[in-house]
């Protein structure tokens, strides 16, 4: 079964709205965040991720999931922040194999100052593409998750 014309059209602008939103407030937050606090979106969320979990630790390939990462990519942004005494690494007690990171004391202290900042930030760019005939929808429908 496939899709008609108009369904693919509008699959596509879906796409295309849900990329623009995601944009907006990516941007936002990667120049407030670089800012105010030195971070960038991508390092934030990894300290935020990790920070969520008990223990406030993970395995790299679970990070990697929970950031939408590569290994790879991962891999670069957790030794950035391993260098600045953000995160520190450990091999798994039970499984050798296995490699954990977690957030240290500094990098907790530095998203909790980095927290509000993102909380405002996000919150205005969701607030300003509200007044967007072609993302209000989009911003409405997320509001209700």
């Amino acid at each position: 079964m496939s899709l008609t014309d108009d369904a693919v059209q509008a699959r596509a602008q879906g796409w295309r709205t849900l990329a623009a939103l995601h944009a907006r407030i990516e941007d936002r937050l990667e120049r407030a965040l670089q800012r105010e606090h030195d971070l960038s979106v991508s390092e934030y969320t990894v300290l935020d991720a990790l920070n969520r979990q008990v223990g406030f630790h993970l395995r790299m390939n679970q990070l990697a999931n929970a950031v939408v990462l590569s290994q790879s990519a991962t891999t670069r942004l957790v030794t950035r922040l391993e260098d600045r005494g953000l995160l520190q690494r450990y091999l798994c007690p039970t499984d050798r194999r296995g490699i954990y990171t977690e957030v240290t004391d500094k990098g907790q202290e530095l998203l909790a100052e980095a927290r509000p900042t993102h909380d405002r930030v996000l919150s205005d760019a969701l607030d300003e593409a509200d007044g967007l005939p072609e993302l209000a929808p989009l911003v409405r429908a997320l509001a209700q998750l």
